[in-house]
């Protein structure tokens, strides 16, 4: 068993509120919900209105499928034009990792 994490830290583009920053959030933490029948959520720098950091969490029998679906979450990702992508931590851990 494999389980893979992501971790975005985002840059919000015209973004004035908290307020607007959840309605730019939320869907993209929806989609990739949606998308990958995997665990989203916003992890971190809730009180910045312009930054969010999304954390992204996969489990997979076979490191090979865990890859590609790392690597397709992080190209939609990448692809929002209303974020710029600013860095992605990527980590992969095994059943038998201590």
């Amino acid at each position: 068993m494999y389980v893979g994490t992501l971790s975005f830290d985002l840059l919000l583009g015209d973004v004035r509120s908290l307020k607007e920053k959840r309605s730019v959030v939320r869907p993209i933490v929806a989609e990739l919900r949606r998308t990958f029948a995997a665990s989203a959520a916003e992890t971190g720098s809730q009180d910045l209105y312009r930054r969010a950091t999304v954390g992204f969490a996969v489990v997979s029998g076979d490191a090979g499928h865990l890859t590609e679906i790392l690597d397709r979450c992080e190209r939609l990702t990448a692809a929002r034009p209303e974020v710029e992508l600013l860095s992605v931590r990527r980590r992969i851990h095994r059943d038998d990792d201590e």
